[in-house]
């Protein structure tokens, strides 16, 4: 009777260690912080994240080589989202509803945030594109996502994002029935672990 029991036994126990581990797996992603979230996401371009200027990794060096408008190719409608977590008393829009790029051309947008609060608050923007199968094309040359944004009781300021979508992005078989990108920033308020990283508060 034991010798039948001893398959279930380790059936159980391996069961137990996937759970565990696919467990704790989720909690120290839940906790990652937040430089090692923007390291993935702008290598890989994972969950529709842009990347940070692949110009800057081009093979010659030079990111001149990237930033060369494809003049034969049709325009692309960017379009901006701006919006705050339920905890940060702020208000945060883009000054503009879309702009109209060539790839290869630079493009400069700005969004408006403002504390609405009577105290100094400190948050953190995060960033994606949609459709997120883009997000490998669509790159960053500066931008305040992931910095730290302290504002002032009762303090607007303006936040420039200037970007270009690559011109490899006319070549992508995948990418010839999109024509609209949107590309979208939520804040939240900033926080420290217990390790001293900081962290968006979403809740």
């Amino acid at each position: 009777m034991e010798q039948l029991r001893e398959p279930y036994k380790n059936k159980n126990r391996s069961t137990l260690y996937y759970t565990l581990s696919v467990i704790l797996g989720t909690v120290a992603l839940s906790y990652g912080s937040v430089p090692m979230y923007k390291m993935i996401c702008q290598t890989t371009g994972w969950g529709g994240q842009p990347i940070k200027s692949a110009a800057h990794a081009s093979l010659d060096g030079d990111p001149s080589t990237r930033l060369t408008p494809v003049t034969s190719s049709r325009r692309l409608r960017i379009t901006f989202n701006g919006s705050v977590s339920d905890v940060l008393p702020w208000k945060f829009t883009p000054q503009q509803r879309e702009v109209r790029v060539l790839p290869g051309e630079t493009a400069l947008a700005f969004y408006t945030a403002t504390n609405l609060s009577d105290d100094d608050i400190i948050g953190v923007a995060t960033y994606s594109v949609t459709p997120g199968q883009v997000a490998p094309y669509f790159s960053k040359i500066q931008c305040f996502c992931f910095e730290e944004q302290r504002l002032n009781k009762g303090e607007t300021v303006d936040m420039p994002v200037f970007f270009y979508i690559d011109p490899s992005f006319v070549d992508d078989i995948n990418m010839k029935g999109i024509d609209t990108i949107t590309l979208s920033y939520t804040f939240f308020k900033a926080k420290y672990d217990k390790n001293g990283h900081l962290t968006p508060v979403a809740m």
